[in-house]
């Protein structure tokens, strides 16, 4: 069952997305060489709760961190650690705020030091592409037609769509329906309607779009090991407009992108 928001309830995930788009600016201040990942983790999560806020992720079906901290060749889910972000790297970040009662969920990529020139084109593709599906995730279109410009964008640029991972809704829940593909045909799927909440989150690979699952549980990763870039924001569908709830500008104010 899809859960429609009224404006207030909205207004209430924007005020949540405010502390976790502050919360993201935050860690971006220490995303550099010779950084363990579990002080960024750590840094998150102080920034969350100094401000009324509770880590959505922490605890969610025995995740056991604030962020999901996603390395390289792992797309989403990976665990903050002892590992220390070296130069080359690329580093997905994603987080939840759960705050009177609602959700909002964000996801970053960063790259660290020197980055190659193709790997830089898979970030600039993968950000470039969330904001197409928002374009599409209007009053009155379809799921569809999200992921439809997602995937022929993507493609197009000669990189691959996870399809084993999705967005989704969400409000007083992290995951609500409907499911939000990053693929998908124009025309199909939910009609999308007013007071509709959801995360538009494409993951794109350099190489196959095929994943795999580590022994954890948790981490997923590329089936050929390349990297894996992951950019995210919760929107707000409504009859006169679409309104996109979490911001990247804390982020950009705190880390030079590209």
């Amino acid at each position: 069952m899809i859960h429609y928001k009224t404006k207030e309830e909205v207004e209430l995930i924007k005020q949540s997305a405010q502390i976790l788009g502050k919360a993201h600016g935050e860690v971006a201040k220490y995303v550099k060489e010779g950084v363990k990942t579990s002080f960024l983790d750590k840094i998150a999560e102080e920034y969350i709760r100094d401000h009324q806020g509770i880590p959505s992720f922490k605890g969610y079906n025995g995740f056991p961190a604030s962020l999901c901290i996603s390395v390289n060749e792992v797309v989403v889910h990976g665990f903050p650690s002892g590992y220390e972000l070296k130069d080359g790297d690329i580093i997905s970040i994603d987080c939840g705020v759960f705050h009177q009662g609602f959700h909002s969920d964000s996801a970053y990529t960063y790259p660290v030091g020197e980055v190659s020139p193709s790997i830089l084109n898979l970030l600039d593709v993968t950000k470039a592409s969330l904001y197409l599906g928002i374009e599409k995730a209007v009053y009155n279109s379809r799921i569809g037609d999200i992921g439809h410009a997602i995937q022929k964008y993507v493609e197009s640029k000669g990189f691959t769509v996870v399809r084993e991972l999705v967005g989704h809704g969400l409000g007083k829940s992290l995951h609500e329906a409907p499911e939000v593909p990053n693929y998908g045909k124009r025309g199909s799927g939910q009609v999308l309607k007013s007071g509709l909440v959801i995360a538009i989150e494409p993951m794109v690979n350099l190489g196959t779009r095929n994943v795999v699952q580590e022994r954890d549980g948790w981490t997923i990763r590329t089936a050929d090991r390349k990297v894996s870039a992951h950019f995210e924001h919760t929107v707000a569908i409504f009859e006169d407009k679409t309104e996109v709830l979490t911001t990247h500008q804390y982020i950009e104010e705190n880390f030079t992108y590209g």
